[in-house]
């Protein structure tokens, strides 16, 4: 069973802290308050909490000057920002300054609930989405490419070569010897390495939908077209397209021309 959410609540209202802390503990949450923003940056500093609800006026540290604090040094931690003092620009220059969401006092208790679950789940997916990426990074880093004779270690600097560049990369082997092993490594320490790997093989496209495939088609371009469809290239934008089997693909499409 997961531990609960650890929660931060920084007021200088009692009154409202004491509602916060009854309306979250019932929902299971442990919740630690502060007073103020900077005894709640020391809070946050020795054990980052899960969320962090901040009123925005207070008289030392206040929200926003909280909220800018933590976008440097704990980015990773949403904050949501209360006030009394409720207005459009409040709320505007909150979220704008990175909070994740805003309320007015006096507050809905059903609408502190659902801020509270949307926010923690937030959380927890950008965890689960960087915990896959670094999983996908040390699956395809260097050293899970097995070989030390001077070949592939000339692989291996190539590699490092070319994958902080934009060029496009010319990998060249028969089947089976590894290219797209070469190609996702390539892609994991690049600056492209966020964005999506698209692995095409160029030996299952069929000729008369080639085209339809790699640049996608709008609706009714052509008979049997009965919806717009993005292509595998537009599918890998900001990220790495590995073509494979290159020299499997119709010759009317390598050509520059087909008629």
């Amino acid at each position: 069973m997961d531990d609960p959410a650890q929660i931060l609540v920084v007021d200088d209202d009692e009154e409202t802290v004491t509602l916060l802390r009854e309306i979250l503990s019932k929902e299971g949450y442990n919740v630690d308050t502060a007073a103020d923003g900077k005894p709640a940056l020391d809070r946050i500093n020795s054990r980052s909490p899960d969320l962090v609800i901040s009123d925005i006026h207070m008289p030392d540290l206040d929200g926003m000057g909280l909220l800018a604090e933590l976008r440097v040094r704990h980015p990773d931690v949403p904050v949501i920002l209360m006030t009394a003092y409720g207005s459009l620009k409040t709320a505007v220059d909150g979220l704008r300054s990175g909070a994740f969401d805003y309320l007015s006092k006096p507050f809905i208790v059903d609408d502190i609930r659902l801020v509270v679950r949307r926010a923690l789940d937030h959380k927890n997916l950008s965890r689960q989405n960087q915990a896959l990426k670094e999983q996908l990074k040390h699956r395809y880093r260097f050293d899970n490419l097995v070989g030390s004779s001077p070949g592939i270690v000339s692989v291996y600097k190539s590699i490092a070569r070319v994958a902080n560049t934009e060029s496009t990369v010319l990998l060249q082997g028969e089947s089976g010897t590894g290219k797209e092993l070469i190609a996702r490594a390539i892609h994991a320490n690049s600056a492209r390495s966020a964005g999506p790997f698209v692995a095409v093989d160029g030996g299952s496209l069929a000729e008369t939908l080639l085209e339809s495939e790699l640049f996608g088609h709008e609706r009714g371009s052509f008979t049997g077209a009965v919806a717009s469809k993005k292509g595998l290239l537009e599918k890998a934008h900001l990220g790495t397209c590995f073509l494979d089997e290159v020299a499997d693909l119709s010759p009317c499409f390598k050509a520059s021309s087909c008629g």
